[in-house]
């Protein structure tokens, strides 16, 4: 997925709005991937039902905090392991769904900037 460099025109409105669709959907798939993972993760180690293991490994993933008790050792090493890979995650993912977003606007910015200076040069 690239994106245009800076001495390259602003794309045009369907576009973008594709370019987004796309990076929207890679963040989806990233969000079920996590979810699939720690669904079960918490299904195996914790032994918990698997509507418990969703409701955690959802919770876990945005931050919100453990719902259900890890007793065993494994389900804690688990449970800390897939906290700190939710993390990085809830991070990275939010970085995908925004990056087209900030890049247009960035890229908006800097042609305006690039105008205006060829305007006062010329």
């Amino acid at each position: 997925m690239k994106l245009e460099h800076r001495s390259q025109k602003v794309p045009k409105l369907p576009q973008f709005l594709l370019r987004l669709w796309r990076y929207g959907l890679f963040a989806l798939g990233l969000i079920l991937f996590s979810v699939l993972i720690g669904t079960l993760g918490y299904h195996y180690f914790g032994q918990t039902s698997w509507l418990d293991s969703f409701h955690m490994a959802c919770m876990i993933l945005t931050g919100m905090g453990p719902v259900v008790e890890m007793i065993t050792p494994e389900a804690k090493i688990f449970s800390a392991l897939y906290a700190l890979y939710s993390g990085v995650a809830f991070l990275s993912i939010t970085a995908v769904f925004f990056a087209p977003i900030i890049h247009r606007l960035l890229h908006i910015l800097h042609v305006e900037d690039d105008e205006k200076n060829d305007n006062l040069l010329g």
